[in-house]
């Protein structure tokens, strides 16, 4: 028996004469569930990545349960269907309550189950399914035959529950906190495999011991209908920081540019250097030392070593398959261009229909980007595997200032998910470790401009500020390289000779700001200028 009022509005308790515990084998409950409940519910929340495309409609792909004796919650494997012809996966946990006390945006659906009034809710906004979930962790056997298979790692030395709170807003996952020590991920968008972020964390913690990301403590992951593995939780050890280095080096820059102000540096004075030149602190001018500061400096320095460890362990397994290095081939470069070219024609799109958006340098360099289309496609065409001797390993994927925390003047990487536009099987591809190379270079340029916009009111026009940026861009990424290269090599990881290197970096800084284009142009159509930048750089060097 069903009371509803409008679709899209219940507000008067559905009625149903069935268990809790069965209440999900009622067809009339999914039927209103899915459909009049779920469609408008999943639309409004921050992990939903669907929201630039129509809903077609929601099916239960399948449920299970996480239980401890009378205590029930259902795992729901969400697939969201689009009028655009593709779908996607959601994870979301659900319980049902008879506390009043839970406000009206926690609350899914008001029921009334068996005479008992009360919510569905998300379960995670429960403290009872997060100790629940944290205890199964804990006493998680060795060996897990179960559809629900909880992982302890070794490394996991807590012996019992305390507390848990939200670790704050995320766009796409949920994070609990618990006991002030530990981060519990639980994957909102999900895949028919083991998510990336659940191997690589694992792999670099408990076969490489690499210090330098949140250690792996334990996971949750199920086997679905079709006995595939999918990730729903990632249990990791919480590193006290003080931020990320986005955040870390926008204030850095805000601080240098205000110092060429304040110390009236004359840009034209000061000696360029080639771009992508390896570079050491001896290299740097004085003049710029004075300018940025030494530490800065060192600081990069220290960010390029870390990212060099972290590929050399990555690049250092020859066992497990899903980590062993591997060479170019003809395979690889099908795969490379197919997708590459498809998301350039989607771009040339994105640009033409957006045209209007854009004034000023951002609409010249966009005619440019048009004007040039022919010579870019043929910049992601000219990609000939047998010129490269270096190695292809499994890399982080989507490596930019945002995925590192700072903490005492070192680094710490983390999210090693991928790239959010990619497919499961996309982001495990062995790719050049310099593809996260060009990612975090990106990530510099952003910054340096985000500040540039941000201290265009000054006395500099903007054109003398955009000539420092990109000077200080150059040495930048040289003093990187040179640390990064220098730490590479020593551990014999193959990255290819230099030529090699350089054009793989172009191609990469090419693939990455083409890709960031996109989601400008759809989001915030005045940062465009930023990757239309980072293009015009490349294509006419």
């Amino acid at each position: 028996m069903l009371e509803t009022s409008s679709k899209n509005n219940i507000k008067t308790p559905l009625v149903f004469d069935v268990a809790w515990e069965q209440l999900l084998d009622d067809s009339k409950f999914l039927s209103v569930f899915l459909s009049d409940v779920l469609e408008e519910y999943i639309q409004k929340q921050r992990w939903y990545g669907g929201k630039a495309s129509k809903l077609k409609y929601i099916e239960l792909s399948e449920y299970f349960r996480i239980q401890q004796k009378e205590e029930v919650y259902f795992g729901l494997i969400l697939e969201v269907n689009f009028v655009e012809a593709f779908y996607q996966h959601y994870f979301l946990p659900i319980a049902f309550v008879t506390d009043e006390s839970f406000v009206e945006k926690d609350r899914i659906l008001p029921v009334s189950i068996k005479g008992d009034k009360g919510y569905i809710i998300d379960a995670v906004n429960l403290e009872a399914f997060r100790k629940l979930t944290f205890e199964r962790i804990l006493t998680a056997e060795p060996v897990d035959r179960t559809k629900v298979r909880y992982h302890r790692s070794v490394l996991l030395e807590d012996k019992g529950y305390t507390s848990s709170r939200f670790m704050g807003l995320e766009q796409s996952n949920t994070s609990i906190i618990y006991n002030d020590s530990y981060v519990l991920k639980f994957f909102r968008r999900i895949y028919s495999d083991k998510n990336p972020d659940y191997e690589m964390s694992r792999y670099l913690s408990e076969k490489r011991e690499f210090k330098n990301t949140p250690p792996y403590l334990g996971s949750i992951n199920i086997i679905d209908s079709d006995k595939d593995i999918i990730t729903i939780a990632l249990l990791q050890k919480m590193i006290p920081n003080q931020g990320d280095a986005w955040d870390y080096m926008l204030k850095e820059f805000e601080r240098i540019f205000d110092d060429f102000d304040i110390k009236n540096i004359d840009i034209a004075n000061v000696a360029k250097t080639e771009r992508f030149l390896k570079l050491s602190i001896n290299d740097i001018p004085p003049v710029l030392i004075d300018w940025v500061g030494l530490d800065f400096l060192k600081k990069i320095q220290k960010l390029a070593h870390r990212t060099a460890e972290m590929h050399v362990e990555l690049g250092s397994e020859f066992e497990e398959m899903a980590f062993t290095p591997a060479h170019y081939n003809g395979d690889y470069e099908v795969w490379l261009k197919n997708r590459l070219l498809y998301q350039f024609q989607n771009r040339l799109n994105t640009v033409e229909n957006n045209l209007h958006k854009l004034d000023g340098m951002a609409l010249q360099l966009a005619q440019e980007f048009l004007d040039k289309k022919n010579s870019i496609r043929k910049r992601f065409v000219n990609f000939d595997w047998t010129k490269l001797k270096g190695q292809r390993i499994r890399v982080h994927g989507d490596y930019h200032l945002g995925q590192i925390l700072v903490k005492d003047n070192d680094f710490y990487i983390l999210d090693f998910e991928g790239e959010p536009e990619s497919t499961i099987r996309d982001r495990k591809v062995k790719q050049p470790p310099l593809k996260d190379v060009a990612g975090l270079f990106r990530s510099f340029h952003y910054a340096i401009y985000t500040t540039i916009f941000k201290n265009s009111e000054n006395n500099n026009t903007p054109e003398t500020l955009f000539q420092a940026g990109e000077l200080l861009y150059d040495y930048i990424i040289g003093l990187f390289l040179g640390t990064y290269i220098a730490e590479v090599r020593h551990a014999n990881l193959n990255i290819g000779y230099n030529q090699e290197r350089i054009f793989l970096l172009k191609y990469a800084l090419l693939e990455k700001a083409v890709y960031e284009l996109g989601y400008e142009l759809n989001s915030r159509p005045q940062w465009a200028i930023i990757p239309l930048k980072g293009i015009s750089n490349i294509i006419n060097n």
